[in-house]
């Protein structure tokens, strides 16, 4: 059963599919389809994991669904760090990348910590 308290890994992975969606629509302006979708697919999928995981049936599929949010922000990172090398595509907002990071990172830990209980 869902748990309305704050929860920060929540919070944030919803906070940051808004701004994917912002930077794939800038990417779809720009004409850069193919990238606008795959962006717009793994970051906006790490916010619905994680939602999903409040969710969870059992301990076992709650850190299934948060490596499968892991994943995708690993994905994530790796399209935005391609659009931030190559000179054909707008480079994503700093403060982007460093949420992406952030959000890698306590998804690892929740992960890790959870095993351990």
């Amino acid at each position: 059963m869902r748990n309305d308290k704050p929860n920060i890994i929540v919070d944030k992975t919803f906070n940051f599919s808004l701004i994917i969606i912002e930077f794939s629509e800038e990417l779809k302006a720009d004409h850069k389809y193919e990238m606008s979708s795959q962006l717009f697919r793994s970051g906006t999928s790490i916010g619905a994991n994680t939602w999903e995981a409040q969710n969870a049936e059992s301990k076992k599929d709650f850190i299934h669904k948060l490596k499968i949010a892991s994943k995708e922000a690993d994905e994530t990172f790796y399209w935005l760090k391609l659009c931030k090398a190559s000179n054909h595509y707008p480079n994503p907002p700093d403060f982007l990348m460093k949420e992406i990071e952030v959000i890698i990172k306590i998804l690892s830990k929740i992960v890790a910590s959870s095993k351990k209980i």
